[in-house]
């Protein structure tokens, strides 16, 4: 679904770098008109992985394009477009991407986090609807969120609006129990082969991802408290095993201190396969949507 916002005609170039994949494409009208991919090797320096992106980025560039967004697997400066200590490129500690990338293309650049990009691409390209408080919730690797407030991207002060798998949970945090790395050092399997079992019906595999849905619930009453969201959108590699912890979460959802709010509460798979570059783009629409004044 793609929603009618200002500007929406306008053709932006979307990045997703990760640790070891570069994505980018131009998007217009809600489509990708073109795209580039490309593994990339995560241990180069920091000005080689630069060059690959700018690379990738004149591969789908033309006379159309109006801006530039990018999702990064870091904290960012948002402002500055400055990306932190990316998370598995080592080189990358302190990179003012935003003022190389304008520097090279001479249009605007927008830079923040994927999990970031994640939540505000579902807001005008996927299943939010007509909501304006959106969480995007990523569970894979790792545990985080984006956080949509009145239609608009709310970062915080430091971009860690969503940094919610460290908040305290249990014995540890939220990310320990909710990312892969859990079902390896618990189970000694990947969250992948858990989720296959289980679509044999294997019992023991079914009752892991009935406790990952136990705990999953027990966050989403925690962004409940926090954030008030009208509907909370999973996307990461476990979110696929939702059908066989769904009914666990519910139940957990549905203890929440306000049965009202737990009955209005939506939680959703993403169901759009292109969202990291569609997300990226999508910074470019964000600071350009004026519904709210910042």
């Amino acid at each position: 679904m793609t929603h009618n916002y200002p500007e929406m005609d306008k053709a932006i170039i979307g990045v997703s770098l990760g640790g070891k994949t570069l994505l980018a494409g131009k998007v217009k009208d809600g489509e990708i008109e073109k795209s580039t991919s490309k593994q990339i090797d995560n241990r180069q320096s920091e000005d080689v992985i630069i060059s690959e992106v700018i690379q990738a980025i004149e591969r789908v560039f033309d006379d159309e394009v109006a801006g530039i967004g990018i999702g990064v697997p870091s904290l960012v400066d948002e402002s500055r477009g400055i990306v932190y200590k990316a998370q598995n490129i080592p080189s990358w500690r302190e990179v003012h991407l935003k003022e190389i990338l304008e520097n090279q293309f001479g249009i605007k650049t927008y830079v923040n986090n994927d999990a970031n990009c994640f939540a505000i691409g579902e807001m005008y390209f996927g299943g939010a609807g007509e909501n304006e408080n959106i969480i995007g919730l990523i569970i894979g690797a790792g545990v985080g969120a984006g956080v949509i407030f009145k239609g608009h991207l709310h970062s915080g002060m430091n971009c860690g609006a969503g940094e919610v798998g460290a908040i305290p949970y249990l014995a540890h945090d939220y990310e320990y129990y909710l990312s892969d790395s859990y079902f390896e050092e618990k189970y000694g399997l990947s969250g992948k082969v858990v989720f296959n079992r289980a679509k044999t019906k294997d019992k023991i595999a079914l009752a892991i991802l009935e406790q990952y849905g136990y705990h999953i619930g027990d966050l989403i009453k925690t962004l409940m408290f926090a954030y008030d969201p009208g509907i909370i959108i999973l996307g990461g590699s476990l979110s696929s095993a939702f059908p066989y912890f769904e009914e666990a979460m519910w139940e957990k959802i549905r203890g929440f201190q306000y049965p009202h709010i737990a009955e209005k509460i939506k939680v959703e798979v993403s169901k759009q396969e292109n969202i990291a570059v569609l997300g990226a783009a999508a910074l470019y629409f964000d600071a350009h949507n004026h519904k709210l004044i910042k």
